[in-house]
């Protein structure tokens, strides 16, 4: 038996969620039976129909963000699996052991399982996925820059070379981007994902970018699936997804606005809010003026007035953030953020040789799939008026824009970011976004005494001296003034007369064969 190595602390429940969930407790309920809720007893083989905030916008390609839908309709598994205490564990793949070759990882597959055409899951079929999947022009974040080759290991194994020892190299393939697809599935491009997954429910139908239809996947090598369908509308707008469930057009709705959240209250709905290791931070151009001068960086940070933004702006529904890490994880920081300083700010807008006379005008960036990123910008923008900055807000699409902001073209960008998405280890993050050759390093920083900081993560799998590195990295960006975090924000989800329904903090699951209609 070989062993599977624990490289993530596990994450006791943290101040802030124990304090949330007891505020919280008269909103927060769980599905049952009882007065006005139904009989509470599952409906064998029904459907239901799920308000998704967010949709495909790739063509449901697999090394996109579109891989995160696949993977919370059930379409899709990879080797591993990771929960929300950040461990790996089997999914696909049953164990894994890393070799005398530290670059080199052996994963032992779970037999019996087929694609949801009937292909066999082999060792081939995954070298053929995740070769892909690595080789494509811009691979996904969890992916790239390790150099990541497979090659079959008989027909129940394969093995994974990466350019250097990677000791997380289990937890990348976690991803939902290392999604295992069939051989057949790789004839098209993107790769096709209707009867190519593993996943409990398999796509029937595809209607562009609005809505999907999945039905049971009877050969599915887990638990049987409860549900025989599902329907997926994808609802951009949270108020009309918060309709929708009060309509009783939607079983289940993601993300809805607090105000919104709080009304369903009765026996019958399950109504989860959990903090989120994602952040919303300003992010700063390093790499040219005005923000290649550490002043006008800190005197961004000194003009934000972070407590307003997640008290007044957010109405409360997310947290002031101190630091890049937040109370979802154990090491992230609990304190309140320092106050606005715009006296501060004008100052060393002064010594930088910005003022009346010569006012600093920047373009302010942001995306509005995130509901909470235009609200933002909006007063984000006010904040930095009155500090002498002039900021014009685009609201664009993201993944237009990400090639512009990965080349250094902008000057500042407001982005909702989770630190443990692509991979649940914090040192992906700070590696592919801080150090100098990080492959999604849009602050364009690089300091070489931060890449030491980080240096030891490269062998390092004890989680409490890991949990110690991200820490003092927190602290390091703070002090470079790196960005400015905003706020952490918080995930939330209603199921009206459902079973098995939970928010996943990492967004990463959703449909599970456990999901089912009640009474």
């Amino acid at each position: 038996m070989t062993v599977v190595p624990v490289v993530v602390a596990r994450r006791r429940r943290s101040p802030f969620r124990v304090a949330a969930a007891l505020a919280a407790s008269a909103a927060i309920l769980t599905a049952c039976g009882g007065a006005g809720g139904g009989t509470g007893e599952v409906v064998p083989d029904a459907e239901v129909t799920i308000a998704m905030a967010f949709g495909p916008s790739a063509g449901y390609a697999v090394d996109t963000d579109d891989a995160y839908v696949l993977s919370q309709l059930g379409v899709t598994e990879s080797l591993v699996a990771s929960g929300s205490d950040g461990e790996p564990r089997p999914a696909l793949a049953t164990s894994w052991e890393q070799q005398d070759d530290p670059r080199t990882w052996r994963f032992a597959l779970r037999t019996g399982v087929t694609f949801q055409n009937g292909e066999p899951l082999t060792g081939d079929a995954v070298a053929t996925a995740l070769n892909w999947t690595a080789g494509v022009e811009a691979p996904p974040r969890a992916l790239r820059g390790i150099g990541l080759e497979a090659a079959a290991d008989g027909a129940d194994a394969v093995r994974i070379t990466t350019t250097e020892p990677d000791p997380i190299l289990p937890l990348r393939l976690s991803s939902a981007n290392s999604a295992i697809l069939a051989p057949s599935a790789f004839a098209a491009n993107p790769p096709a994902v209707q009867g190519t997954g593993t996943g409990p429910m398999t796509i029937t139908q595809v209607n562009g970018t609005q809505t999907v239809t999945l039905e049971r996947n009877d050969g599915y090598w887990g638990d049987r699936p409860q549900l025989a369908g599902i329907t997926a509308n994808f609802v951009p707008d949270p108020s009309a997804r918060a309709l929708a469930l009060r309509a009783g057009d939607a079983d289940i709705a993601q993300e809805l606005p607090e105000t919104a959240a709080l009304e369903f209250t009765g026996d019958e709905y399950t109504n989860e809010t959990v903090a989120a290791p994602r952040t919303a931070s300003l992010l700063l151009n390093q790499s040219r003026a005005p923000f290649d001068d550490i002043r006008v960086r800190q005197a961004v940070t000194a003009a934000v007035d972070r407590t307003a933004l997640g008290e007044q702006a957010l109405a409360g529904s997310a947290v002031p953030a101190s630091e890049l890490f937040g109370p979802a994880v154990t090491w992230g920081s609990q304190d309140p953020p320092p106050p606005a300083d715009p006296a501060r700010a004008r100052q060393l807008l002064t010594e930088a040789g910005f003022g009346p006379d010569n006012p600093l005008r920047v373009e302010l960036g942001t995306y509005s799939t995130r509901a909470e990123l235009p609200t933002l910008a909006t007063a984000v923008q006010e904040m930095l008026r009155a500090a002498g900055i002039e900021a014009t807000i685009q609201v664009g699409d993201y993944d237009a824009r990400e090639p512009a902001l990965l080349g250094g073209d902008y000057d500042m960008y407001l982005l909702s970011r989770s630190y443990l998405l692509d991979v649940p280890d914090a040192g992906a993050t700070l590696t592919s976004d801080y150090s100098c050759d990080g492959s999604y390093n849009i602050n364009r920083y690089c300091s070489p005494e931060f890449d030491a900081l980080l240096a030891p993560l490269a062998t390092e799998t004890d989680p409490d001296a890991r949990q110690a590195i991200f820490t003092r990295a927190a602290e390091q960006l703070n002090a470079d003034a790196v960005g400015v975090p905003l706020v952490h924000t918080r995930a939330n989800g209603v199921g009206d007369r459902v079973a098995g329904y939970a928010v996943d903090p990492l967004a990463k699951t959703l449909v599970v064969p456990g999901l089912a209609k009640t009474g």
